[in-house]
């Protein structure tokens, strides 16, 4: 369940990289809607930060200790 959480939070980051480019392609920067897509964008990557966080504090993700 967590990791689906992570994909779906890394999938909004994608799209939400997306629709700030189609902003910034179609409005030409006159709006603000590339900056709301950015907050957004930095928004979930710090959330996504600290979910991976938690998750490696609390035991329920592990890291590959082989390389």
């Amino acid at each position: 369940m967590l990791k689906l959480a992570i994909v779906v939070l890394l999938f909004a980051v994608i799209i939400s990289l997306f629709s700030g480019l189609f902003f910034l392609i179609r409005d030409g920067g006159k709006t603000n809607r590339v900056v709301n897509s950015l907050a957004v964008r930095v928004s979930l990557s710090a959330l996504l930060l600290a979910v991976v966080l938690i998750a490696l504090w609390t035991g329920d993700l592990t890291l590959n200790p082989t390389p």
